[in-house]
């Protein structure tokens, strides 16, 4: 069990991370739903592209003539390249995510990856928690991102994770990730047990991060050694459940745990019952998982 004293600093951490972002944000509206969510000065800088949108005090909407998802795809194209062109996008990544109300549903659109959060738009991801199993006790890999990493470079990071690109499923992903960055083979990664979902929401550099990560557990043998094989990651490290809680309470320095990470960390140390059920934080704890599920206010 989990030493009850980290807790408070487990919870101030992450739900101050979590909290509603301190500014305005307005709906981007594309076929009369919120998909996306943008603040006052993004909203600004999308005034020039009149033929796309249409921009009051209280909203963004896609102008109606943009009427299929061909159309509103290739429109977005063309914002997105000459945002660009001026420098909005810290991470270009020639990969499309689609843009829907739920997961798997038909897209209302494809958006460059790395402009996703410019916008506001739900994202999903994969996730897994590198598990060690010694007699009985219980150990979780941790990976260090590069510190070229665009967003939260050099920071702890859970052992797999990634985007889900239009068209991939939740479990090619995870297989194509494990690889990439842990040099995890895919007669292992298929493994990998899902165990539910948690949800981001935080205000970042590049925009408004709403992701819902896709978590799964996946054992590994005492003797495995991770191998990165994609550059995106430049250390691992094994750690014991106590030292994985104090690692996710850590709120700055070389120790930092991304945020999209702690959540996961902090979802399995409660699904394996090693924070006690009565501790004065654990329902605090339990609601952060769910806190990025709603939209940006």
């Amino acid at each position: 069990m989990i030493d009850a004293a980290i807790l408070p600093a487990i919870h101030a951490r992450l739900a101050a991370a979590l909290a509603t972002p301190p500014i305005r944000y307005r709906p981007l509206i594309i076929d009369g739903t919120a998909l996306g969510w943008l603040d006052d000065a993004r909203a600004a800088r999308l005034v020039p592209f009149r033929t796309e949108f249409r921009i009051t005090k209280e909203s963004i909407a896609l102008a109606e003539s943009l009427r299929d998802c061909e159309w509103r795809s290739a429109a977005f194209a063309d914002v997105t390249q000459a945002l660009r062109e001026k420098g909005e996008f810290p991470a270009w990544r020639d990969e499309l995510y689609a843009v829907a109300r739920t997961f798997g549903a038909t897209p209302a659109m494809f958006i460059e990856r790395g402009a996703a959060r410019w916008f506001g738009v739900r994202t999903w991801a994969a996730h897994a928690n590198g598990i060690v199993r010694q007699g009985n006790d219980w150990q979780l890999w941790f990976a260090r991102r590069s510190p070229a990493k665009g967003i939260d470079p050099g920071r702890l990071d859970n052992l797999v994770g990634g985007g889900i690109t239009a068209g991939s499923r939740v479990d090619e992903t995870l297989v194509r990730e494990a690889w990439e960055e842990a040099g995890i083979g895919a007669d292992v990664a298929r493994r990998a047990r899902p165990v539910g979902a948690v949800h981001v929401r935080r205000t970042l550099p590049d925009g408004l991060q709403r992701e819902t990560i896709f978590v799964h557990d996946l054992v590994l043998a005492p003797d495995f050694v991770p191998a990165n094989q994609d550059g995106e990651a430049v250390e691992h490290r094994l750690v014991d459940l106590d030292e994985a809680a104090r690692l996710i309470a850590v709120d700055h320095g070389a120790d930092e745990v991304t945020v999209d990470a702690s959540l996961v960390v902090l979802d399995f140390l409660l699904r394996s019952g090693s924070i006690a059920p009565d501790a004065k934080e654990y329902l605090a704890l339990e609601a952060l998982r769910y806190i990025g599920a709603h939209s940006a206010s």
